[in-house]
């Protein structure tokens, strides 16, 4: 079967989606540390074989595209490097997992904040509980900057995610965050290559990026809000 599955970055315009991909929406949530641990869906969006995600971030059919980037001279250039992810990234060692760190990628998620922060439980990963939360926290980066390797069988850890679509929302930080493509759902350039296909991938709805497409957590700096209910 083949999996026709993509998110399109068109020039200075939306990202176009086809191949059915499902749209919802997931909310990063607090734990008793007052860290972000987990995330939680919320509203999903109604199936469609095709549809415009707003990049610009000045819809005002948010999510999706209403042409406000052609009114507002969006500059959309991509200037994000098509390198592998893995040749962009500082390998740091553990006891009992190691670690990949693609900084560039980074969407400020935070969930790497956690019980010391990711980087420490993996130095400490021959603890149990250390390495869980080591492998829990790169796990639940939604953009992919941080991956867990098995050190018996040099694999990746990652979270199995079927093909999808996220919005996300940031309530600690109260700003909508990036756009989170789940499970290898592949992304074309405007000029019709093809970007590294990864499990997370993170791409910037607010127009502000200066790592287009990918988002670098400018949407934070901005205050991004796209009126999200669990933002109020």
């Amino acid at each position: 079967m083949v999996n026709n599955q993509k998110v399109k970055v068109t020039k200075d315009g939306p990202y176009i989606v086809t191949g059915n991909v499902p749209l919802g929406t997931e909310i990063a949530l607090e734990g008793k540390t007052g860290e972000l641990e987990i995330w939680k869906k919320g509203k999903t969006y109604p199936d469609q074989e095709s549809y415009a995600l707003c990049r610009c971030g000045r819809s005002n059919d948010k999510p999706y595209c209403d042409g406000m980037h052609a009114k507002i001279n969006f500059d959309g250039s991509e200037t994000a490097s098509k390198v592998e992810i893995l040749k962009q990234s500082e390998k740091i060692q553990g006891p009992g997992v190691d670690l990949t760190d693609a900084e560039s990628y980074c969407s400020n998620g935070r969930f790497c904040h956690l019980a010391g922060g990711t980087w420490k439980n993996v130095q400490n990963s021959d603890d149990p509980k250390s390495k869980d939360i080591a492998i829990q926290t790169a796990c639940n980066c939604p953009s992919g900057r941080l991956i867990v390797w098995d050190k018996k069988t040099k694999k990746p850890i990652e979270p199995d995610f079927t093909p999808s679509i996220s919005l996300t929302q940031d309530p600690q930080a109260k700003v909508s965050g990036p756009i989170w493509l789940k499970g290898s759902v592949q992304l074309v350039c405007s000029d019709d290559t093809n970007y590294e296909k990864r499990n997370r991938i993170t791409l910037c709805r607010c127009g502000r990026s200066n790592n287009k497409p990918f988002c670098d957590g400018n949407h934070i700096t901005t205050k991004f809000n796209d009126g999200d209910e669990s933002l109020k």
